[in-house]
């Protein structure tokens, strides 16, 4: 699919690396591992949501936006890239920020994201776990029209079938670099929480017939419920780009098993998987996404749910700066 035909500002670095995991592969004596480094996409730090920005903030230059509104949770790694690239493009920019967790740790609420979002001179508005963040966002919008701004609402996690566009062209990318590698991949594995990322993962590798399979590790919502919405906006961002190419149910597959008790809450596996890559790959997770993400794919290669002999491209989505909000899981030092 021809995707210059859609507005996009380019700041991303990209291509992002393809690197083998060597030492993780020894380790969990399987299949071979590879990580897609889109955790140096660059923005703020770099992450998934860099690609889909690049899109968006198009469609906001576009409308004549003059500033930008977004949603995610307190640690939200879309919400620091979105505030980032709105300070280099000069909008003014709001962040609404739920608590999911119900966490009153200094550092979680200040730290971190959070910390760096301030540095961007976005504005912060905080909100309690089960607010409606999308009539919130509607609400603020409503206020600055009436006092003359042009806001632009990006939703959640950058997720909509114009923000998808910029995993449609990783899945080009990832599937390009694999080609000049001369890497036959088997499976790829990420982290799929607002569905953006999964749904143009699965939309261009459907769209190219790859042939590869994809697993989306759901970092909040249950199985079913999860693929039914990546699903969805998969097949929006189709039928947007022109693909002819048949996108079936069973093309979209999460799992859920490593949630734990829900969104941003710390699990067991989560935190052995941070340390674990740090300690073997010097690559750092989040505690959110790709540190739950790779926590189910460790827990599926022990399960021998991954061969050895197979290749599979874990996809880093980025986060590490959120690391100072979770000191105390991972700080040794006392103060």
């Amino acid at each position: 699919m021809h995707l210059a035909k859609f507005p996009r500002l380019r700041f991303a670095h990209l291509p992002t690396p393809l690197e083998p995991m060597v030492n993780l592969s020894r380790l969990l004596d399987g299949p071979n591992i590879w990580v897609k480094r889109d955790d140096c996409t660059g923005l703020a730090g770099g992450g998934n949501k860099t690609r889909k920005l690049e899109f968006l903030m198009a469609d906001a230059e576009q409308q004549g936006a003059d500033t930008i509104i977004t949603q995610g949770a307190v640690q939200s790694n879309h919400a620091r890239q979105t505030a980032a690239i709105a300070a280099k493009l000069g909008y003014e920019c709001y962040l609404l920020l739920e608590n999911r967790t119900g966490s009153d740790d200094p550092d979680f609420l200040a730290n971190g994201n959070v910390l760096l979002d301030d540095i961007y001179n976005a504005r912060l508005s905080d909100f309690p776990a089960g607010t409606n963040m999308n009539q919130e966002m509607l609400s603020l919008a409503e206020e600055l029209r009436a006092a003359g701004k042009k806001p632009y609402i990006i939703p959640g996690g950058g997720s909509n079938r114009i923000g998808a566009l910029g995993y449609v062209n990783a899945a080009y990318e990832l599937v390009g670099q694999c080609n000049d590698q001369g890497l036959k991949v088997d499976h790829i594995v990420h982290a799929t929480g607002s569905t953006g990322t999964q749904a143009g993962l699965v939309t261009g590798l459907t769209a190219i017939h790859s042939g590869i399979d994809l697993m989306g590790i759901s970092v909040r919502a249950p199985k079913e419920a999860q693929e039914e919405n990546v699903y969805r906006l998969a097949c929006e961002t189709a039928e947007l780009i022109g693909s002819s190419a048949a996108l079936n149910r069973s093309d979209v597959v999460a799992n859920s098993d490593y949630v734990g008790e829900g969104y941003g809450v710390p699990t067991d596996g989560m935190i052995e998987a941070v340390e674990m890559t740090a300690r073997h790959e010097s690559i750092l997770l989040d505690p959110v996404y790709s540190g739950k993400g790779m926590a189910g794919l460790i827990d599926l290669v022990r399960q021998g749910f991954y061969r050895r002999g197979e290749n599979i491209v874990f996809i880093h989505t980025g986060g590490a700066q959120a690391l100072s909000g979770y000191r105390s899981l991972f700080g040794q030092r006392v103060v």
